[in-house]
């Protein structure tokens, strides 16, 4: 496999979903509230992003929704938010794994069943969706989307008609569900916020005056001046009626000892401002690039990040090791996942196009680069030739994870083992693939104690699966 021959474009994780939800007591519109709190939360998804509101002293059912594909301020505008009249709601911007990124699978989902209306968005994948959707579809249900939150979504309206509140077919529903899920959930007079059993993906509660907000980052919370309450709890049901919140931690037998939250929050995906169950993200992030002075010291004379999820872990390998810490790149802010790709046969990079190096920060000096990951391969070998270009005496790469061995099925984006640039290599063969002069990796181990002793997943280090894998790669078919 020629490494620079694949898609450089595709050479850096990604996370699926971010939702957000706003149940404002005294009436007031609250769709510019869900627009700000999903901006904050862009770096979640950059496909599509959608807005459900409803007005819980209006006719029950009638929801208003926009949703397309594109960034929040590319498919909102001020007049478009003006038209949607609700005091609760949810919102929802999307990076789909695999499979179609099309304006029909962009969320929330709005259903209309004979219970009313549901407005769902989710955040996670599951790795039973295809049981769960032949078993809708033999019974005749019709999909409108190809992804597995309307699986969820349909199952919950299902358990609605045989239950006394939508709470309560939340519950039955996730008794059902196998893997990783968020949900945030609009009914006429309630919204609900549940989160898998294991914890894979975070949820959080905050308060503004007299609003609770729910949100996958405490960022988003922060973003629009409210207070962070407290975590969704791993297998917890949140309901917010105008009486209030209410807690339900009996319905879906969670169970501690078999937590697992995704480590990649911590390492990459979460915005460095979030906490994530009681663990700050910098913190976290510092704490990688310490790890990795202490266990792989190098003699250089400059440490830097690869912007942006490199950059706290350089500064806390610069703090432990005592290695002056720099800026090497200039990012391009205008240049998102959306821009247009070079060709192949182009002279232009789209690394080049997103980065470039300070030649007067790095010429003539021994480098450590710190980054979060190596997917592929082909970016890290594109920046350690791009500093080598820029004069750098040496390049020391550090990765702030361990390698990547094995694919996720749980809502990150790590591809079949074959794509791994680590599976089965060496970390010398990887470093001579890459062209640097070290290449150090964060020991396993290591993730723990960044996590602050919290139960995580690492099965795409090690192969250990909190829930069995699926015996097919679902990932193409059934994506969040």
């Amino acid at each position: 496999m020629n490494q620079m021959d694949l898609c450089v474009g595709a050479d850096k994780l990604h996370e699926e979903c971010g939702v957000f939800g706003i149940y404002d007591f005294d009436g007031n519109d609250v769709a510019s509230t869900i627009y700000y709190g999903l901006f904050a939360l862009q770096h979640r998804g950059q496909e599509s992003c959608g807005i459900a509101v409803s007005d819980t002293e209006g006719p029950k059912g009638k929801v208003s929704a926009h949703k397309g594909m594109g960034l929040c301020n590319e498919v909102f505008t001020p007049e478009m938010l003006e038209q949607l009249h609700g005091n609760i709601g949810v919102g929802h911007v999307r990076y789909s794994t695999a499979g179609s990124s099309t304006r029909e699978n962009a969320q929330p989902l709005v259903l209309n069943y004979v219970k009313g209306t549901l407005a769902l968005a989710h955040n996670g994948n599951l790795v039973n969706a295809p049981e769960l959707r032949h078993e809708l579809e033999y019974t005749g249900a019709i999909f409108q989307t190809t992804i597995d939150s309307e699986v969820i979504a349909y199952h919950i309206a299902r358990a609605r008609i045989k239950t006394p509140t939508v709470e309560q077919a939340v519950a039955e529903a996730m008794k059902k569900l196998k893997g990783a899920y968020s949900l945030v959930i609009m009914s006429p007079r309630k919204m609900i916020g549940a989160r898998d059993p294991f914890g894979f993906k975070p949820l959080c509660i905050g308060k503004r005056d007299n609003a609770y907000i729910l949100a996958s980052e405490t960022c988003a919370l922060e973003t629009i001046g409210a207070e962070f309450v407290r975590d969704v709890e791993p297998g917890e049901i949140v309901t917010i009626t105008k009486k209030g919140i209410t807690s339900n931690r009996d319905m879906c037998l969670a169970d501690p000892k078999k937590e697992a939250r995704c480590i990649f929050e911590y390492i990459y995906f979460a915005r460095p401002d979030s906490v994530f169950d009681g663990v700050g993200v910098y913190h976290s992030r510092i704490q990688a690039g310490r790890f990795l002075a202490i266990d792989s010291p190098i003699e250089a004379d400059l440490v830097v990040g690869v912007p942006e999820s490199g950059n706290a872990a350089a500064l806390g390998y610069s703090m432990e090791s005592g290695i002056p810490y720099g800026t090497a790149f200039v990012k391009n802010s205008y240049v998102g996942r959306t821009f247009i790709k070079p060709k192949q046969s182009s002279r232009e990079s789209a690394v080049r196009i997103k980065l470039n190096v300070l030649k007067e920060a790095v010429a003539g000096k021994r480098v450590i680069m710190i980054d979060d990951s190596i997917v592929r391969g082909t970016t890290s070998a594109l920046i350690v030739n791009m500093l080598r270009d820029a004069g750098a005496k040496e390049v020391h790469v550090c990765i702030s994870a361990p390698p990547f061995l094995h694919p996720c099925y749980f809502g990150t984006d790590i591809p079949s083992e074959d794509q791994l640039i680590a599976h089965g290599r060496t970390v010398d063969e990887i470093r001579e693939l890459i062209g640097a002069d070290s290449l150090s990796y964060l020991k396993l181990e290591r993730l723990y104690e960044m996590a602050g002793g919290k139960p995580i997943c690492t099965a795409c280090f090690n192969g250990d699966y909190p829930i069995e894998p699926p015996t097919e790669d679902i990932r193409g078919s059934y994506e969040k």
